[in-house]
């Protein structure tokens, strides 16, 4: 059904300098999907899932999450729950971005599904070769559901 359908990136970044960072960083690691930003959890979860919450507005997207945790309007843990408590989103990636290093707080993040967790501000390199990394899931979110 989603057979080679490309894959959005939702960018959930408050941070307007991080958000160009970030997007200058995927660019130059030759990835050029559409990204769609977002500086609130608020308009993110309304996209994800929906002004009703459902999550079927996502049925039959190929997201990948770019999440920051500290968001003006809610927590980024709270949006990680939501999104991998649905069943339209749960498969899609979340990539956690954020400034603490708190192992708890990582461990919490990993524990509700998420599949990588930055530490930023990162030395340019290691963010570089994290963002590289995404194309893994790129590669891996490419291929058909399986019903």
């Amino acid at each position: 059904m989603n057979r080679g359908k490309p894959v959005s990136i939702v960018m959930i970044e408050d941070d307007e300098g991080h958000a160009r960072l970030i997007e200058k960083n995927i660019r130059r690691a030759g990835v050029n999907n559409e990204i769609i930003p977002f500086a609130n959890g608020t308009d993110a979860l309304t996209y994800l899932l929906g002004a009703d919450g459902s999550g079927e507005v996502s049925a039959g997207r190929q997201l990948l999450i770019l999440l920051d945790l500290n968001l003006p309007d809610m927590g980024g843990v709270d949006i990680l729950e939501k999104v991998k408590g649905n069943a339209h989103t749960k498969r899609s990636p979340v990539v956690v971005l954020t400034t603490t290093d708190d192992s708890r707080e990582i461990q919490r993040c990993y524990d509700l599904g998420a599949n990588v967790y930055i530490t930023k501000p990162v030395a340019y390199e290691g963010f570089a070769n994290a963002i590289r990394q995404l194309g893994l899931f790129f590669s891996v979110m490419q291929v058909p559901e399986t019903a």
